[in-house]
């Protein structure tokens, strides 16, 4: 099942986060430099056990689905016993790695930075992962897995937020997100919009292409001036939102039902809905999309880490990949798992080649004080103010 996302109160990301015995190396481009940490120089002894913290779908054992069942072969090949915890939101996920109980968590681009300054993740080591050698080149070395080109995690999926709307209800097609953020939309009380602080960045992002005097460069990286008009738009938007997702599947059956006629979604809401009938159609935006891409990273109290590497490299392995990616509903990271698909269609429904596609879509970032675009005279807002506008937002 995909992530259900909702991002309440968090810890809010600062340059002095988590820094305590800091190498005293550069500031990343993230605008912090982590807690001095090195990453595992060499494989030992497997330890025999592996808890995993994953987004629902992610380390799949056969008890949702008989049929659907990765983690028991792990097992069997490593004889690393492996305990799944599946978490519902980013916000629990950071929670949950800050008890230590945790060896590996799969975690999107709105929680990784958080991880890695408070300093519960440490770098990976590459090498270690042979698998990695074939990920995609757009995945690797991105802000949101990776601080001053030191790796801090392994790329696992991918996919963008688009636009979807229903054919029999929304014409002409639309090709622009206005269609949802246009007060004169009419398609009121019929749009379906993501519930989530980071969907803040939906709205500067069309800003961006619409507003160019804003000067917004990362939809990411706002400062006041530009942060006040997204939240603007988000408030005026408001009274067209019939309803706020953060689960896929009731998202799915909003369009089926036509409760909602237009609205973002993920490619797999899009593949549901039409597998059930219903006459929906997608597309990315003249202005792009925001998106997330999902990273396996490593807890830095783990006592399994060569269990934990193991891991990433089989869950990343072309065959293991391609399993996640058709049961999840996302691109693969590895460029090797497309011909392992069942599915043989199902990598270019989900873009996973096109390079052109992915470098359309602006993933989800933790937003900070430091603004990610480069800026140094001004402040942005960081994710605790984005997460109490999201509340004022909503009403």
């Amino acid at each position: 099942m995909k992530k259900t996302l909702f991002l309440g109160a968090a810890c809010v990301l600062l340059a002095a986060c988590g820094t305590s015995g800091s190498s005293g190396a550069p500031p990343g481009a993230q605008g912090f430099t982590p807690p001095k940490m090195d990453a595992l120089k060499a494989l030992g002894q497997p330890e025999g056990a592996l808890n995993v913290l994953a987004w629902p779908g992610y380390a799949e054992n056969g008890s949702n689905d008989p049929k659907v069942n990765w983690v028991t072969p792990f097992e069997q090949q490593t004889g690393c016993k492996v305990n799944v915890k599946p978490f519902g939101t980013s916000d629990e996920a950071v929670t949950l790695m800050k008890t230590g109980q945790y060896d590996v968590v799969s975690a999107s681009g709105d929680a990784s930075l958080r991880l890695v300054a408070s300093g519960d993740v440490e770098p990976v080591n590459t090498s270690l992962v042979p698998n990695y050698e074939n990920v995609y080149p757009f995945l690797k070395n991105k802000s949101w897995n990776s601080v001053s080109n030191v790796a801090y995690g392994i790329p696992h999926g991918w996919g963008a937020n688009i636009l979807t709307w229903r054919t029999d209800k929304v014409t002409p097609a639309p090709t622009s997100w206005s269609v949802m953020f246009d007060a004169q939309s009419p398609y009121k009380g019929k749009v379906i919009a993501y519930d989530s602080p980071i969907y803040i960045a939906d709205a500067a992002l069309y800003l961006q292409a619409h507003q160019p005097d804003l000067g917004i460069k990362n939809p990411y990286a706002l400062d006041d001036k530009q942060f006040t008009a997204a939240v603007d738009l988000l408030k005026k938007q408001r009274p067209l939102v019939s309803e706020y997702w953060s689960d896929y599947l009731k998202e799915t059956q909003s369009l089926k039902n036509g409760d909602s006629v237009v609205g973002t979604a993920w490619q797999v809401t899009v593949n549901l809905a039409k597998g059930e009938g219903a006459p929906v159609e997608s597309v990315v935006p003249t202005e792009g999309a925001t998106g997330w891409s999902d990273t396996w990273m490593v807890a830095a109290k783990s006592t399994h880490k060569t269990c934990a590497y193991k891991w990433m490299d089989y869950v990343i392995s072309p065959s293991v990949n391609a399993q996640v990616a058709e049961y999840f509903g996302e691109a693969p990271a590895n460029s090797k798992a497309c011909v392992e698909m069942t599915d043989k269609s199902l990598c270019d429904t989900y873009h996973a080649n096109d390079a052109a596609y992915a470098a359309k879509i602006a993933y989800w970032t933790t937003p900070i004080a430091q603004c990610l675009d480069g800026r140094t005279d001004v402040k942005c807002k960081d994710y605790g103010e984005w997460t109490r506008a999201w509340t004022d937002i909503k009403g």
